[in-house]
């Protein structure tokens, strides 16, 4: 809790009169280790593999955070996203026979705000909206694994639209050496919209995939565990067509501009 309300109040911070980048970055960094360290090695001296592995779900918790920022320009497309998420973890979390109030709790709480955030909105996340929900889905996803209330592929597949979205983007605008820090329209949900989607167009087809894709996790998990990495394989397939095809009409589209 006091990582999470650090990463609210530096969001808040700068949404309200902003944070210089390596500022924010730093608070992601000390507040991602501190539940890493929680999770991974709670009262060790971690030594030099611990360490790897600390850094890695250091790493994992602060793409999780910024991830779900980056993906909040559309709207009503992040917080869908988040309401199947973690209501695909309170499921998960009750058939591991664990209490599943707090997921449940959270999913419920997203909904009054997406009756104003859905097309056209009224009210907006913000970064203390994005990135806090961001860091729980990484910080709790991360732990039930650890747990082994489910397997490493189950939070992959939950949150598999948003993670993909922004993760082929940001690997693209690396090797096309693009700065990464600047603002751009490269994301595929801003390039549905552009297309002629629009904000409603473009929460029907992400809310169809975060349902989706969170009922297939919850159903591999429950019925076949050993086939949740070929269902994840299978989605991110799935995934990559539908990119292809956005990236088709957007050459397309930027050719017949002036």
């Amino acid at each position: 809790m006091a990582s999470f309300a650090a990463i609210a109040l530096v969001s808040l911070q700068d949404d309200w009169r902003g944070v210089p980048p390596l500022a924010r970055l730093a608070v992601h960094v000390a507040a991602a280790l501190a539940v890493a360290l929680a999770i991974a090695a709670p009262g060790a001296d971690p030594g030099p593999a611990d360490g790897a592995l600390l850094a890695a779900l250091t790493l994992a918790i602060v793409w999780s955070a910024n991830l779900f920022n980056f993906m909040d320009g559309s709207d009503g497309l992040v917080a869908t996203a988040a309401l199947c998420g973690f209501a695909a973890f309170g499921a998960a979390t009750l058939l591991a026979g664990a209490a599943p109030g707090a997921f449940f709790a959270l999913a419920g709480a997203i909904l009054p705000f997406l009756a104003v955030n859905a097309p056209p909105a009224r009210t907006f996340m913000g970064d203390v909206g994005s990135v806090p929900l961001g860091f729980l889905a990484g910080a709790f996803g991360i732990a039930g694994v650890w747990l082994g209330r489910w397997p490493a592929w189950f939070p992959l597949l939950a949150f598999l639209p948003l993670i993909a979205d922004a993760t082929v983007t940001l690997v693209r605008r690396i090797l096309r050496g693009e700065r990464v820090g600047e603002a751009h329209r490269a994301h595929y949900y801003q390039r549905l919209n552009l297309l002629g989607a629009g904000h409603r167009g473009t929460l029907i087809l992400y809310g169809a995939l975060s349902l989706a894709v969170g009922v297939t996790a919850l159903a591999a998990l429950a019925l076949a565990p050993g086939y949740g990495w070929a269902a994840l394989l299978t989605w991110i397939a799935l995934l990559a067509a539908i990119f292809a095809g956005i990236d088709y009409h957007w050459s397309r589209f930027t050719r017949a501009s002036p």
